[in-house]
């Protein structure tokens, strides 16, 4: 199946999806309530509000689909947090790109890596990503552990918040290592 094809048919079940939530917001008259036979007709929420065009949530989709992969990001780093939604990493050791761990997207915590000194992350696609990240979606297997390294290609998918400690909190930048998720992520983000 080809790319186009797969994202024509992703595009058309967004929409679809979309259009059935606002079908959804129908508010049935009262008298066709207390009958059981369906309404005649039903009345939207609001005559007023303006109905989505379906060609510009597709191009909207479309505009966030390639923002996300031009922002795709290699994370490389030490797993500091684990919670039930993904992983909190400190990215940025690029000795874990080395082919000897290829093989999986875990490398175990005796592993020695270490992270240049004077590493910035480069604004390319595919480039290595510097610092505390949130990432989502990952595979489930192998099991990750605690200060395990993980190496994965992940897309920008909004901000987390992360406390290490109760008093304090951060936002991080949040990344999900499914395209569809990201994409959706920002989608809903979008919209608010």
């Amino acid at each position: 199946m080809s790319a186009k094809f797969s994202r024509k048919y992703w595009l058309t079940g967004l929409f679809a999806l979309l259009s059935f939530s606002a079908s959804a917001q129908v508010i049935l008259s009262p008298s066709a309530a207390a009958s059981n036979h369906s309404p005649a007709q039903a009345t939207p929420k609001s005559a007023t509000e303006p109905v989505p065009n379906a060609k510009a949530l597709e191009e909207k989709a479309e505009q966030i689909r390639t923002a996300c992969i031009h922002g795709r990001r290699r994370v490389c780093g030490r797993v500091v947090q684990i919670v039930p939604e993904g992983l909190v990493v400190e990215s940025g050791y690029t000795n874990l790109l080395r082919p000897e761990f290829s093989r999986s997207w875990v490398a175990p915590r005796t592993v020695i890596a270490t992270r240049p000194p004077n590493l910035i992350e480069e604004n390319n696609p595919g480039s290595v990503c510097v610092g505390l990240v949130f990432v989502t979606d990952i595979p489930k297997k192998p099991r990750v552990a605690l200060y395990d390294y993980v190496i994965l290609q992940a897309y920008p998918a909004g901000d987390y918040v992360y406390s290490a400690v109760p008093t304090v909190k951060k936002t991080l930048r949040k990344f999900s290592v499914d395209l569809r998720t990201a994409i959706r992520l920002n989608f809903d983000s979008a919209g608010k």
